[in-house]
């Protein structure tokens, strides 16, 4: 059983971005979007998509000692294909205990590269309570004192009925299926970080969680 299977076991699921609440008063978020924005990431759009560097959800939850964070992307894409682990792309996850969108309390960096022999790793900076960086290969769990790191290929946890959102956009009524999961039998890339709540609870109560990318030597 993978990390991201155990973590979901327990504890509200939420997709972000916006506010998590360490409470027993926890309020949903907004979702985000797979292939947003779709003159980066569509292929209908752009030939070239950059896929790697599309955020698709960000999912927190917690149980009564831990914030378990899920950030996916480079989805949705066949079982068949590898996970995705481009390292001229810049992950950061940002983590605010104190109200602020737009000064994170905590903003852990993670990259992928590749050894010699070409076997992929991430490098973490920026854990909470952490001065040295987090490195070790893909596909398996990486700790570091209580805080625990994963990256690899998971079944794209989002669904949705794409097929009635198109038309519905095009026929102006409603056309959904609640059966029909565009998403399912698809997989994603992702980063699932497991870290002790009294390191990132502030006063407040509550963390407000949000992801960005960017890629190096270009503009997104």
């Amino acid at each position: 059983m993978t990390l991201l299977r155990k973590l979901f076991s327990g504890g509200a699921v939420v997709a972000l971005g916006g506010v998590l609440l360490l409470t027993p008063t926890d309020q949903p978020a907004r979702a985000a979007d797979h292939l947003d924005p779709p003159q980066r990431t569509d292929p209908a759009v752009d030939t070239t998509p950059d896929k790697p560097a599309d955020i698709t959800d960000i999912y927190a939850w917690h149980t009564d000692t831990d914030l378990i964070v899920a950030y996916d992307f480079a989805g949705p894409q066949a079982t068949t294909l590898p996970g995705t682990y481009d390292r001229d792309v810049l992950y950061t996850l940002n983590i605010s205990n104190d109200g602020s969108l737009a000064n994170p309390s905590f903003a852990i960096k993670f990259r992928f590269g590749r050894d010699a022999q070409g076997n992929v790793g991430i490098k973490v900076e920026g854990l909470p309570g952490e001065t040295v960086p987090l490195t070790g290969p893909v596909e398996q769990t990486l700790t570091t004192n209580a805080i625990r790191v994963r990256a690899g290929l998971y079944d794209d946890p989002f669904f949705f009925d794409l097929q009635g959102f198109k038309a519905t956009k095009s026929s102006g009524t409603l056309m959904f299926d609640k059966n029909r999961n565009f998403f399912a039998g698809q997989n994603l890339t992702s980063v699932v970080f497991q870290m002790p709540r009294a390191l990132v609870a502030g006063g407040t109560g509550k963390v407000r969680i949000w992801g960005t990318t960017a890629r190096f030597g270009a503009q997104l």
